[in-house]
């Protein structure tokens, strides 16, 4: 048996099935595109669910082959808790599977399975079991026929293991197993006997998809059954390398050994589990991101989250408690960048969002753990620890529970884990019901059971804006009818060809008029249904329509060129921000509309606004050129390789179409911008006129949102900008050149204005005449008042007044709020050198629970938290002076 690495089993497995008649088909996204009940990819059949279910086309081709992204992390399939303890189990792994749409079935399916394991990988037949369905009598016969194996080792399984359901209804059927022995020195029982554990491995699923299952829960058979197998990559290269230990595969071990290197900490048994966390954990989070999720607090940026945060927290472990992990991608790239191009693409948005998630979560770490030490303190005399704030430290800081635990040993305290554990249920129960989809709506199924007789729609509009076609469906309220007059309201038309382009990519869908001598029917909106029916969504204005007319099109040029120069705009506003911002940035959302556009990118920062203006006069100078804009169809490998942009996340056929738009400044052979993009576009960047960005702002963590205007709209709001100007200038009675100038005086005046005002309504309270009473003693006269929420300006004021003139005294003055009290004495200069406003103060602020006060011997303040003391302090202190006299 060849000891395989891991790239070498997937290119094996790969060539092996192209070389039966399939065609490789690249692992679509992380992020599924064709299934809203799924939070990601998780099987290699998610991106034919369409062509299995008969609602997507049926390829040319109609056996398949792929090497499928996949993560089960989050929702209702998380292996998240078990990685690092078990030998098997992944947050990220690759899914190998050969397909069948209608082709070939058990016997052929078999046959290449038995062929690719027994002779191109070399394995030994007697160390193979394998599995088929209790009543699965033909599969049980095929595999003793082609396998020569002895009946033993072909196991009947009852179980619901070996059938497999799509859902409640819809393609099912039995499954077929195949099982690698170990041998006898690790423990497990035989398939369908107990617990395999490490001896009998599951390392390839046959799925015989035979049956329509109906609501009802009868079976019925389908008129082209299919196959659908799946084969970890990680179990067969653990096989071909002799370890029943997936992380003892070349690929582990490679990152394992890479990771132990830079931070210095050799692997042993101590910190086995940690690198193993690591390692996985690196992988998947590269992969989510390169496939456009970023960290988040909701949804597959929350798993990410979770993901990244887990595996820091190992690092932590280690003694680590500087940002380091996102110095580890690169490793990851090296081992399988060369398959995965999107690694290398991304590879600097990766590292910045790994370093951004690391930082972070370093400071919510040791917030976490002054949130642990409080509430030990809080609770110092008990044994129980509360499991809510347990969960609340591992869901929102990324504590696992047995740090937590490890904490509180010292603090001989235990974690209530019935708590904790109820804590965990609702939240993963609240995660799943995020993730129910909405996939078998009713009006869904009935647009599947509408288009599914129909052909693609043909688009011919990239250079053509009318022509002609027949209608092949018409649809009023999602439902199909022959026919529909103007008193029906909405209706939608399904056209055999049509000049109408669908929203799509961020490009909103085209408008205009489907006509015949017999009817008008105005399009409002265009959209896909599938992968490539086009819905023309609109509104019949006069006439009669009915299935089979032959019609008239035309799309409203003049919104379909402002949607052009939008669009076209769009891709050189891409290039500028990379150019300035840094190849980190790729698009994360956009709506190309007639009126404007609208960018998000992924970006950790705010935009300054000098650097906006670069960008913006970068793509004017471009579109100033008025260079040529260049399509083109090529292969999605040779669009890849002349350096086209894929926006992120997306998911592209073989044969992309290429846009090309400018001119480098260094390079005038290669263009400014290149992007796939099936979008349409201006013929000459002349033809967008003008570029004008009006905002920039945070969108989400990670990710800005840019808004900009093109052509005439640009035009239109520079001259009301102008005319404001003006407008301003007149009415400040001043040149245009001289408005800031004009208004910061203005403001400066206001402010002073302002602050006479204070005084003047300061000087007013001042004069306002208090309640002072009276009270006379052999030194002098004194006058008290206690007042309400006065601030000591107007205290002071009060006080100015109050001893103005030659007579001797003394004026005591409080004021009070609901929680503090604020006092002022003042003494007439002839008896200061008696008795001292410092002295007074310092007795009177001892009653109002201050600390004292100070001054000058005319004049003291000082303050205190008892204002209901107010009274008695004033008798207090009257007591005091007469013991001075």
């Amino acid at each position: 048996m060849n000891k395989y690495t891991l790239s070498e089993i997937r290119k094996e497995f790969l060539e092996f099935f192209k070389k039966k008649d399939h065609d490789i088909v690249p692992s679509s996204p992380l992020v599924p595109t064709n299934d809203n009940s799924l939070l990601f990819t998780n099987a290699g059949m998610v991106q034919f669910k369409n062509i299995f279910t008969g609602i997507g086309e049926l390829p040319k081709n109609q056996k398949a082959v792929s090497s499928q992204k996949c993560v089960r992390a989050g929702g209702k399939h998380n292996d998240l808790e078990n990685v690092g303890f078990t030998k098997r189990h992944h947050t990220f792994f690759e899914m190998l599977g050969n397909f069948s749409f209608g082709d070939y079935f058990k016997e052929n399916a078999i046959e290449m399975a038995w062929e690719l394991i027994t002779k191109n990988f070399a394995i030994d037949p007697s160390k193979l079991i394998v599995t088929v369905y209790h009543n699965d009598q033909e599969a049980f016969e095929l595999w003793k026929k082609i396998s020569s194996l002895n009946e033993r080792k072909i196991i009947k399984i009852a179980s619901k293991d070996n059938f497999w359901e799509m859902g409640d209804s819809g393609p099912c059927g039995p499954c077929s197993e195949i099982f690698y022995d170990h041998g006898v020195q690790y423990k497990g029982d035989i398939p369908g006997k107990g617990d395999e554990g490490d001896r009998f491995v599951e390392i390839w699923n046959l799925v015989f998809m035979q049956f329509n299952k109906k609501m009802d829960g009868t079976k019925e058979t389908l008129p082209k059954p299919s196959i659908d197998t799946g084969m970890g990559i990680e179990r067969i290269a653990a096989v071909l390398q002799g370890t029943p230990d997936n992380y003892e595969v070349d690929l582990f071990k490679n990152l394992i050994s890479n990771i132990s290197k830079l931070i210095n900490v050799s692997e042993n048994d101590t910190n086995k589990i940690t690198l193993r966390i690591i390692s996985d954990h690196l992988r998947a989070a590269c992969f989510l991101i390169s496939d456009g999720v970023l960290p988040s607090n909701e949804g597959r940026g929350y798993v990410l989250r979770r993901i990244l945060r887990r595996a820091i927290r190992q690092l932590y472990t280690l003694g680590i408690k500087e940002p380091i992990m996102y110095r580890l991608p690169s490793f990851l790239i090296k081992e399988m960048g060369d398959h995965y191009n999107e690694l290398l693409i991304y590879k600097d948005l990766i590292e910045k969002n790994i370093k951004l998630e690391e930082t972070r979560f370093l400071e919510t770490l040791d917030k976490g753990l002054k949130i642990l030490e409080e509430e030990t303190k809080k609770n110092y005399n008990k044994i129980h620890f509360s499991g809510k704030i347990a969960f609340k430290l591992y869901d929102t800081y990324g504590f696992p529970l047995d740090l937590t635990e490890d904490v509180l040993k010292s603090k001989k305290m235990k974690v209530n884990l019935n708590e904790f554990k109820k804590a965990m249920q609702e939240q993963k129960t609240l995660s799943k019901s995020s993730w129910k989809g909405n996939s078998n709506s009713l009006d869904e199924i009935n647009w599947q059971t509408t288009l599914k007789d129909i052909g693609s729609t043909k688009f011919i509009g990239y250079k053509e804006t009318s022509g002609k076609a027949e209608i092949k469906k018409i649809l009023v309220e999602n439902k199909e009818v022959d026919f529909f007059n103007e008193n029906d309201g909405k209706a939608s038309i399904i056209l055999s060809q049509t000049v109408f382009y669908a929203e799509s990519g961020g490009q909103v869908g085209d408008e205009g008029f489907i006509k015949s001598q017999d009817f008008i029917f105005e399009v409002k909106d265009t959209q896909k249904r599938g992968d490539e029916i086009f819905e023309h969504v609109g509104i019949l204005t006069q006439g009669f329509v009915k299935n089979g007319d032959k019609v008239d099109l035309e799309v409203n040029k003049k919104i379909r060129k402002k949607i052009a120069a939008n669009h076209s705009a769009t891709h050189l506003l891409h290039s500028a921000l990379r150019n300035h911002l840094g190849k980190h940035v790729s698009q994360r959302g956009s709506l190309v509309a007639p009126n404007k556009l609208r960018f998000d990118i992924s970006h950790n920062e705010i935009i300054p606004r000098n650097l906006l203006n670069k960008v913006e006069n970068e793509v004017n100078e471009q579109i100033q050129l008025n260079t040529s804009v260049k399509q083109s169809i090529l292969k999605k490998e040779q669009a890849l390789k002349k350096g086209a942009i894929a926006i992120f996340g997306e998911k592209y056929k073989d044969i992309v179409r290429v846009i090309e738009i400018g001119t480098e400044t260094t390079n005038k052979n290669k263009a400014y911008s290149i992007e796939l993009c099936g979008g349409t576009h201006v013929n000459h960047t002349g033809e967008i006129g003008l570029f004008k960005i009006v905002s920039e702002g945070s969108l989400a963590a990670g990710v800005r949102r840019i808004e900009a205007i093109v052509g005439n709209v640009a035009i239109e709001k520079f001259q009301n900008f102008e005319k404001n100007l003006s407008d301003l200038s007149q009415i400040l009675k001043t040149n245009q050149k001289l408005i800031t100038e004009k208004v910061v005086k203005l403001i400066e005046d206001k402010k002073k204005l302002e602050r006479n005002l204070k005084t003047l309504e300061d000087s007013e309270a001042g004069d306002k005449k208090l309640d002072f009473k009276e009270y006379q003693t052999a030194l002098c006269k004194v006058f008290f008042a206690i007042t309400k929420n006065k601030n000591t300006k107007s205290l002071k004021n009060i006080m100015d007044n109050m001893l103005k003139g030659s007579e001797e005294k003394i004026v005591i003055l409080i004021s009070k709020d609901e929680s503090k009290v604020t006092s002022i004495i003042g003494v007439t200069e002839k008896i200061s050198n008696k008795i001292s406003a410092v002295v007074l103060i310092k007795e009177i602020s001892s009653f109002l629970g201050g600390k004292g006060g100070g001054g000058r011997p005319t004049l003291a303040q000082g303050g205190g938290n008892l204002p209901e003391k107010a009274d008695e302090a004033i008798n207090k202190i009257i007591t005091f002076i007469k013991m001075q006299s």
